[in-house]
This record gives structure tokens, sequence and C-alpha cells, in this order.
């Protein structure tokens, strides 16, 4: 007697299972490895006078003995800027070319080799600390390396899983799935944490191995057979192999970037993006510099207690479309507002702040950037070319880079005018990104309202 097999069916389903927790690990790993210098800004420049300086140090200056150099000086806000924009610069641009690579080169090598040279540049920045560099140079040249390799997760990791689900389905899981963005940077937050009082370069040489090492997991894991379209997915299981088969339909080819553009909202969710992603990622890189400097949190302290903004994003799961966005968008405007001016007034009032904070900011952010983002990759206009799926993503989240790459430069230019104008920044970022849905909000409306609206393609 043969022994028994799975049903098509089950195997589909196991597989499933199988890629989106996968993929939830190797994009947890991405966002663990971007969060370390966060955590690390506020030990690079310190107030030293708070700081119990050892009795056999001989020292110059009583102001800056413990600081870092070259973020000793006055102008540390500046050059914690220059290397916050070195990585996101290099990630915007490099972005906008990563989902065709994606389309077009096999996915298993593509993400290992990014996670591989993304822990190798993550940890050489750590080593900076061991190697007692003090160039701004040497730092801005690894974090724009870095930034570039890091551009392999997304759109890859988003065709691997938007591809496995029914249409019906996507929203809810990819939302579920997206937390991932939200878990790293608490990891990274953690981790980073518990190294920088003693030694800031293990809080980037510890993510950095662990990014490598998914990307060992991946390389041994990820199968490119998997990862591809069938009209039947249940025809991809050979039932007595147990085993993943090529896919029975000719594969479709590969959108253009202008083709990408033409799709219906992709120009108002990328520009929308743009401006969410400003206020999104000036959080995650100067959040705990500025509970360190207004609350006079230690460096620990300050990146424990800015997990609770990430925590707060991942409370927003579900719900996808302009009006989910743009709803969150109105009601953060004013949270933001208030947490500026009450957000420090106890412990109690800290926390409650952030966590709301952290789901209206996050939540337009992860909903433009998976659900909306492979929705609009496998538009009936394209005639399921599900292809599309790597380049629409990388152009939406490409386009939402600039923004992620403006934010903290802004940041870093404005906070010496003081913290209040940062504020004053990034809502009026909020209110732009609300203005940009406006269209596809009424679309949106008309279509509950039993209106219907020819598409274009």
């Amino acid at each position: 007697m043969g022994t028994p097999r799975d049903p098509p069916g089950q195997s589909l389903r196991m597989y499933r299972g199988f890629i989106l927790i996968l993929t939830f690990f190797f994009y947890t790993a991405y966002h663990l490895s971007r969060k370390p210098i966060s955590i690390v800004k506020s030990q690079l420049h310190r107030n030293c006078s708070f700081v119990i300086r050892p009795t056999d140090l001989n020292i110059t200056d009583n102001d800056t003995w413990c600081d870092w150099a070259p973020f000793d000086q006055d102008n540390y806000q500046n050059l914690f800027g220059y290397i916050d924009n070195c990585f996101l610069v290099a990630y915007a641009i490099g972005m906008f070319f990563s989902g065709m690579f994606g389309e077009r080169l096999p996915l298993r090598y593509y993400l290992t080799s990014g996670m591989l040279l993304s822990g190798l540049f993550t940890s050489l920045f750590g080593l900076g600390f061991y190697w007692n560099i003090h160039s701004l140079w040497y730092y801005c040249l690894m974090q724009a390396l870095n930034g570039l390799v890091q551009t392999t997760g997304w759109p890859a990791v988003v065709a691997c899983v938007g591809n496995w689900f029914g249409k019906g389905k996507r929203g809810f899981i990819m939302g579920v799935w997206n937390s991932h963005t939200s878990v790293g940077n608490i990891l990274g937050s953690l981790i980073a944490g518990a190294f920088v009082s003693s030694a800031w370069g293990m809080s980037f040489i510890v993510p950095g191995i662990i990014i490598a090492a998914m990307g060992i997991i991946c390389f041994f894991f990820l199968r490119e057979p998997l990862l591809r379209n069938s009209a039947n997915n249940e025809e991809i299981f050979n039932n007595h192999t147990s085993a993943v088969v090529e896919a029975v339909e000719e594969q479709a080819e590969a959108i253009s970037f202008c083709g990408a553009l033409r799709i219906p909202g992709v120009v108002e969710f990328s520009l929308c993006l743009l401006f969410a992603k400003l206020v999104s990622y000036t959080f995650l890189y100067w959040l705990p510099l500025y509970i360190a400097n207004v609350a006079n949190f230690d460096a620990k302290s300050a990146g424990d207690m800015s997990t609770l903004f990430d925590v707060g994003g991942i409370l927003v799961l579900k719900g996808v479309g302009a009006t989910t966005c743009c709803v969150m968008l109105i009601v953060a405007a004013p949270m933001l507002f208030l947490y500026n001016a009450i957000g420090q007034n106890g412990v109690s009032t800290t926390v409650v702040m952030l966590l709301v904070c952290g789901a209206l900011v996050n939540g337009p952010y992860a909903l433009i950037t998976t659900a909306v983002s492979a929705d609009l990759g496998t538009h009936e206009c394209l005639r399921g070319n599900a292809k599309a799926l790597s380049t629409v993503t990388a152009i939406i989240d490409g386009t939402g880079s600039i923004g992620a790459a403006i934010g903290p430069l802004l940041a870093g230019l404005i906070s010496p005018t003081g913290w209040n104008n940062v504020f004053y920044m990034l809502i009026s970022a909020d209110v732009l990104a609300c203005l940009l849905l406006c269209r596809l909000v009424f679309k949106e409306v008309r279509g509950w309202c039993g209106y219907t609206t020819r598409q274009r393609g």
C-alpha cells in the first residue's frame, strides 16, 4: 500500500503559511538592522554633566569628554541628519530599480545576497567603535552602502507573499504580516539598548549577525519554483512527491516603469506615502533622541520607551483603502500636536500618547505599502499580470523613501531651533498626505453608493 498523500489544498495551505512566516522573519531582520542608529544617537552625544567621570581620565573639555567624535560638537544634530540621509537617499534611489531586478533575478539569491551584505555593512558601522574610527565619512559610507543593499528586501518579500493569496484575503493577511515592520523596530531597539551604554558597537554588530543569519536561512529554505504563479494554484503541488513543480501557465511579461505608473491610483498612493513615510521615518530615527532630550532619559531608557510607538503600529492590522488611510491621517494631525504639548507630562501620559501616535502614524504607512500596493499590482487592467507586483511595490515604496530621506534630514536641520518646529513640519506633511487621497476617497465613496467608474488601461 502506498503512503497517504496530502490533498492539494492542504499542501497549498501549508506552503502559504510557510512563506508567510519565512518572509515575516526576513523583513523583521531588515528593520531590526536599521533601528540601532536611532538608539545610539543619544549615546554618541550626551550631557556629560550627568555622567560619572573616571578618575584616571585625562580630559581637556569637561563638556564633551563623554561624547564620540565627530558628534561631540554643537552641530551634532546636523551630523546625525547627514548620516540618516546617506542611508535613506541611497535606499530611495535603489528602490526604484530594485523592483525591476526582483522581477528578473532569482528571488532566492536576490534576498540572500541582500541580507548578507546588509549584515556586513551594519557590522562594519559598529566595528568603528572597536577600531576607534572618528571619521564622519566612514559612517556615512557604511550607511549609504547599507541603504543600497536594503532595497533588496521589500519588493521581493511582497512579491513572495502577494502572489500566494487571493485578492479577497490579501488586505487582512498582509495587514497582519506587515507587523514585521513594528516587530523589527521593537527588537532592534531592545537589542541595541542592551549594549548601547557599555559598548555601542555591539548595538550594530549583533543585528548585523542576525540579518546575515537570516540570509543563510533564505538560501537553504526559499525555493524559486515555489514563487511562480499558476491559474490554478493547487496544480502547483505534485501529489506523488509532495514537492513543488513548475507552473503550468506561461509567465506574464514584466511591466515597464511607465506602464506601472498608468495603473489607476499608483501616483496618488505614491505621493501620499511620500509624506506619510516622512512622518514615520522621522519618528523612527529621531524619537529616542527626542525622548532623551526632553524627558532627560538615558540612552537605554529612551530606546525602551520609544518601542511603545512601534507597539502602537502593531495594533493596526486590518482595514485597507484610501478612506481608511485618510481618516487615520486626519486624526493623526491633532494627536501629534498633543503629544508634543503634553506627551512628557508623566510616564502614563507618555505611554498612552506613544501608543496612539504610533497607531495613527504607522497605520497609513503600513496600509499603503502592503495591501494597497498588492491590490494595485494585480489590478484588472493588467489582465492578470501578477509579475507587475514587484515593480508597482518598488515605485510606491521608492517614492515614499524620498519622504523618508527628507524627514530625518529636515529634523536634523530644524531641531536646533526647537522641537516644536519639528512637530509643525510633521503635522504639515500629515495634512498634505491626507489631501493627496481626496480623489481616491471620492472614488471609493461613490463605489459604496453603487456608482461604477470606468477603469483606464
